[in-house]
């Protein structure tokens, strides 16, 4: 064993997993629990709101010593009781504001949507804090802003420009002064409903003509972040010029796929960038794809998916409820070639359905 670490956030199966495969005991704080988080843990503690779990990271730091923690999706701004493997808190809180971080962009010089002027429409809405996108929204006029916005009661928003295109993302390793780009990833996201720019899934590597650009935007823009660790950079490629979204200074929902297609292990690419090491250049290995399942209506899961292990990963446990459009658990499959993998993908995503009849 080459340590003792706690994970916490919203997330953190996809986290827990890459660190058990890479050598270290994981004790983790998660909303989900799910049951392969499980697999990869020693202990876990469940919280169900965000203002609980900095009351659940202090119960799990008196249970055990830790060598280090890792702070996924909710926790990259809290304090812990361990030292912090990552990006330290006052580089990350900029990228936590998208008002800040739109400023980060515009003073590095990067292509950004630019802030839309108060009378113009159509307009990218979202919300100034938060992850994921699934906030986000066009709004075709001011009707729409104040529908919007009454969704929302007092939550800070801005209003930029929007940037139509393929959604993209580069994975990133830091070490505060240099990065090194790991892989392009295409970003699904949902499409439709409230949360049409909510992210559902990844397909690695992405294969684009931009590629290169963006490869060199996201270097650019990671090692002036001041980032340590993990980070990607998203992005929707137009017609012209790939435009930077943002700046998400985590581990990303990604993992899964670039470590699948790379044949790699972000958690210790991850902690040797924090020692100031960064990864030679990653080569290809074959295509992997990965696809969050929402319920279409309300429903108990009764069947066990653990049997379709390691295609469906965030197993949940037999007896869930779901509500409507909540996450229920990913998919994935792998291929030679892009189309093999959706094919797989596809052909893996009617196998589990089977189980939510």
């Amino acid at each position: 064993m080459k340590g003792r670490v706690l994970v916490a956030g919203f997330t953190t199966r996809h986290v827990a997993q890459s660190a058990a495969l890479a050598g270290y005991e994981v004790c983790a704080v998660d909303h989900f629990c799910d049951q392969d988080l499980t697999w990869y843990t020693r202990d876990r503690i469940r919280f169900e709101d965000l203002a609980d779990l900095p009351d659940a990271i202090a119960q799990m730091g008196k249970r055990y010593s830790f060598d280090f923690a890792i702070a996924t999706s909710g926790a990259e701004s809290l304090s812990f009781p361990v030292p912090l493997c990552g990006t330290p808190r006052e580089s990350v809180e900029q990228f936590l504001d998208k008002l800040e971080m739109q400023r980060f962009f515009e003073g590095l010089g990067v292509p950004v949507p630019p802030i839309a002027a108060d009378n113009e429409y159509p307009v990218m809405a979202k919300p100034r804090r938060g992850a994921g996108g699934w906030r986000n929204a066009v709004l075709p006029d001011a009707a729409a802003e104040k529908g919007w916005a009454a969704l929302y009661p007092g939550v800070p928003y801005i209003r930029q420009e929007v940037a139509k295109g393929t959604p993209a993302s580069v994975c990133c390793i830091a070490n505060g002064t240099a990065a090194r780009a790991i892989a392009v990833n295409e970003q699904l996201l949902r499409g439709n409903g409230e949360s049409a720019f909510g992210f559902s899934g990844s397909v690695t590597p992405f294969d684009h003509p931009s590629g290169g650009v963006m490869v060199a935007l996201a270097e650019k823009i990671a090692a002036a972040s001041g980032c340590t660790g993990t980070l990607g950079i998203d992005f929707v490629i137009g017609r012209d010029t790939p435009r930077v979204i943002e700046v998400n200074p985590r581990f990303q929902g990604t993992l899964d796929t670039v470590e699948t297609a790379y044949a790699c292990n972000l958690f210790r690419f991850h902690v040797t960038a924090c020692a100031g090491t960064l990864p030679e250049a990653q080569r290809v290995q074959q295509y992997a794809a990965r696809r969050i399942l929402f319920a279409d209506r309300d429903l108990t899961l009764d069947a066990d998916l653990k049997a379709l292990a390691p295609v469906v990963s965030d197993i949940p446990w037999p007896g869930t409820f779901f509500e409507e459009d909540q996450a229920i658990t990913s998919v994935s499959g792998t291929g030679q070639t892009r189309s093999a993998a959706l094919d797989a993908l596809d052909k893996n995503i009617s196998t589990v359905r089977q189980y939510m009849r």
